[in-house]
């Protein structure tokens, strides 16, 4: 319901947003690797490498979207970028879903 509230001013302003996507896209792309190598070097099984390299890449956007949404008026755009990271990072994890097993087997 939180983010059904932004999403009319997400389409607004899609156009700057889109700028922050690749910054969002390359934190994912670097993030599997460094969680698949730490979840090997912990000694995990393959189930957890690859839950190691999902929480590696979800940073939980949505639990500090009320919090910002509480800001002072001047921090109006920050919601919408919040937003837009959650946006991103579902269209990263379903890519995950088919990439990941694949890499970590």
């Amino acid at each position: 319901m939180v983010v059904a509230s932004q999403i009319s001013d997400v389409r607004d302003e899609f156009s700057s947003l889109t700028l922050l996507m690749p910054v969002y896209v390359l934190f994912a792309v670097v993030m599997v690797p460094i969680g698949m190598g730490a979840g090997r070097l912990a000694g995990l099984d393959v189930p957890g490498v690859r839950s190691v390299a999902f929480s590696g890449v979800t940073r939980n956007s949505l639990v500090v979207l009320p919090l910002v949404l509480a800001l002072p008026a001047e921090f109006g755009p920050v919601p919408l970028v919040v937003v837009t990271q959650t946006l991103v990072e579902l269209v990263v994890m379903v890519v995950m879903v088919r990439t990941v097993p694949r890499l970590v087997a």
